[in-house]
């Protein structure tokens, strides 16, 4: 079990992307890097590799919670271990997502694009491509990735879960978000909704016309929005960005949703936050900094950090979180107690203080379900009744604020955080499945 990653730099994953987990063909391979009609675009391409499925999912793809996939098992002791719900086990959902691929080769393209930082100036950040081997993608799928602690686990440097996806025709775009890849040094801001999706929208319109000039535009222009946890809502606040800002036929940066999946999101940061303290428990407990840091720091509110976390936290945020040296599992070893009230003080756990307040602001700010928005694509929401990690109460009210929009909702006992994740990946394939052979009947 892996519980920790070294932060590995864009240069270094270059030379691993190279030596290790992608393999060239010679004849069949294209130098991204340097095709003369996609220079001078805002998408700078580099690095680029090729990654091999047939033999199951590289050594460098992890977990919601850090652990790399082929090291994780449900009878594994420790943080990690998952409660088992059900005979399916998660190396059994991996391998049967394998199984239906039509490519077992795909491309990763590594690059920078233009955006903002949380002082809204300009910025480059950085994510990755991701594009079958042979042919044009169906379709594009954005994806905001879940909560990562080290920044090995960033998109430019791993190979996403999501990705088993691109074997069945599908192009993925997946942000690092700011705090990651190239901007590792800087602290992310956990859970600032218009910031992020601002961030992976951008990277999208960056892509969009370099995908054009190389030749690998998708066959259907609509969009796909996809994401799980912090992605999950992150998903519905890029949903929400594009149909109020970009959603206008006459805009020549139109963007078209197709579908949206969204599972295991704090929809609600409120929500989340009172669970922590009313329960006095906090089941994913590097939650609760990221939460507070994020809100504080994110919408640079007048509270300091040792106002609502416990000194020694403090001291420990940039060692420990802020490095990104460390996955949120081995991050919840280190802070070693579930107990709300030894990660936070007494007036962060009042929930009538002025500061609590001032947080709650925030945090209702940056909640989707406040937003005074109803999504209009297709939303498919899943979530699991038993997640120790994002609590159910998230969806819940998502449910009740969007109860006439156009989103099936699958809640249910589908065991913890990490095992839903591999379920949610598991129902967007099938559902993109059943749909291409629906319309396949009308063609």
């Amino acid at each position: 079990m892996v519980l920790f990653h070294k932060t590995l730099k864009i240069g270094f994953f270059i030379a691993l992307v190279f030596l290790t987990s992608c393999q060239y063909r010679n004849d069949e391979f294209v130098d991204f890097m340097n095709i003369e009609a996609a220079k001078g675009m805002k998408f700078q391409v580099i690095g680029q590799g090729e990654t091999d499925l047939s033999q199951g999912l590289p050594y460098n793809c992890f977990l919601p919670d850090g652990t790399a996939v082929n090291d994780y098992s449900e009878e594994s002791e420790g943080p990690n271990k998952i409660k088992q719900t059900s005979s399916v086990t998660a190396t059994a959902i991996i391998q049967e997502l394998l199984k239906y691929g039509n490519q077992k080769k795909v491309i990763e393209i590594v690059g920078t694009y233009p955006s903002v930082d949380g002082n809204w100036d300009s910025i480059r950040l950085s994510g990755k491509v991701v594009l079958p081997k042979e042919g044009k993608p169906k379709r594009m799928i954005l994806v905001s990735h879940y909560t990562v602690g080290s920044d090995a686990e960033a998109p430019s440097n791993c190979f996403s879960l999501e990705g088993i996806l691109v074997q069945q025709g599908y192009g993925l775009i997946i942000p690092d978000y700011l705090g990651y890849g190239i901007t590792a040094n800087l602290v992310h801001p956990y859970l600032v909704m218009d910031l992020t999706a601002r961030n992976v929208v951008d990277m999208y319109l960056a892509v969009r016309p370099w995908l054009e000039a190389v030749d690998r535009a998708p066959e259907k222009p609509e969009l796909i929005l996809m994401g799980y946890s912090q992605g999950g809502a992150n998903t519905m606040a890029v949903q929400h960005l594009i149909e109020t800002e970009y959603w206008n036929e006459n805009d020549p940066q139109r963007i078209a949703i197709h579908r949206v999946f969204a599972g295991g999101g704090p929809y609600d940061v409120k929500a989340t936050y009172e669970r922590f303290v009313v329960t006095d428990t906090a089941g994913y407990p590097v939650a609760v900094p990221l939460v507070v840091q994020g809100m504080i720091k994110g919408n640079k509110l007048n509270i300091q950090m040792s106002d609502m976390m416990q000194g020694w936290l403090c001291e420990k945020m940039d060692p420990w979180i802020n490095s990104k040296k460390y996955c949120t599992s081995a991050l919840n070893t280190m802070i070693g107690t579930k107990v709300t009230h030894e990660l936070l003080t007494k007036e962060a756990m009042d929930q009538k203080s002025d500061k609590v307040a001032e947080l709650y602001k925030a945090m209702n700010a940056n909640s989707i379900i406040s937003f005074n928005w109803e999504p209009e694509a297709p939303v498919y929401m899943m979530h699991s009744m038993d997640d120790e990690t994002v609590p159910y109460a998230n969806a819940s009210n998502a449910k009740n604020k969007w109860q006439y929009a156009n989103i099936t909702y699958n809640f249910g006992h589908y065991g913890g955080h990490v095992k839903t994740c591999l379920r949610f990946i598991f129902a967007v394939n099938n559902l993109l499945n059943k749909e291409e052979e629906e319309n396949k009947q009308y063609e």
